[in-house]
C-alpha cells in the first residue's frame, strides 16, 4: 500500500516519526512536505497536494498533521473526493474506514505523542470500508453535495 504524508512545522516532527515507521511496516510512503522544519509555513501548501494525491488515488490513504490536526482536516476535506477526519482514538480511526470510507487521517503533532499516533495509523491502515448498502447511500449523499458545489 502507498500511503502520502503531509505536515507543516506543527506536525513537523511527528510526520517524521511516522515516515519511518511505515517505511519499517514496509509501506510505500510519498511525503508531500515539509521537508524541513520552518516555523512559518503553512498547512494548506502541503495537505491540499496529499489529499489531490488521495483524490486521484496516487495514493491509497493519506495522513495529515499540523498542531492540533483541525487545520489539516479542515483544507483535506475541501478536495472532491476526499474524505477526512481529525482522529484522537482507535474507535474512531476503524469506524471512520469501516462506515464512512475515510482516505485521510489527521492528526494533531502537538495533541498526541508518537506512541497514540502509530497505534492509531495503524489501526486506519489495517480498517477497510465494509461496504454496507447504509455506509454506501450516505456516502452516496456526500459525493452528490461535492458534485453539487464543484459546479458553482
Amino acid at each position: 500500500m502507498k500511503i502520502g504524508i503531509a505536515a507543516d512545522h506543527g506536525g513537523f516532527i511527528l510526520k517524521q516519526r511516522v515516515a519511518e515507521s511505515l517505511r519499517g511496516w514496509e509501506f510505500g510512503v510519498v511525503d508531500f512536505g515539509a521537508h524541513e522544519l520552518n516555523a512559518g509555513d503553512d498547512y494548506p501548501d502541503f495537505v491540499i497536494p496529499l489529499a489531490k494525491a488521495v483524490a486521484a488515488v496516487e495514493v491509497e490513504r493519506g495522513i495529515a498533521i499540523c498542531g492540533s490536526g483541525v487545520g489539516a482536516s479542515i483544507v483535506a476535506n475541501k478536495i472532491p473526493g476526499v474524505r477526512a477526519a481529525l482522529i484522537h482514538d482507535g474507535f474512531s480511526a476503524r469506524q471512520g474506514v469501516e462506515d464512512d470510507d475515510m482516505n485521510v487521517i489527521c492528526l494533531g503533532g502537538k495533541v498526541i505523542d508518537s506512541e497514540l499516533a502509530l497505534e492509531l495509523i495503524k489501526t486506519f491502515l489495517e480498517a477497510r470500508f465494509s461496504g454496507a448498502e447504509r455506509h454506501r447511500r450516505r456516502l452516496e449523499k456526500v459525493a452528490a453535495l461535492e458534485s453539487h458545489h464543484v459546479g458553482q
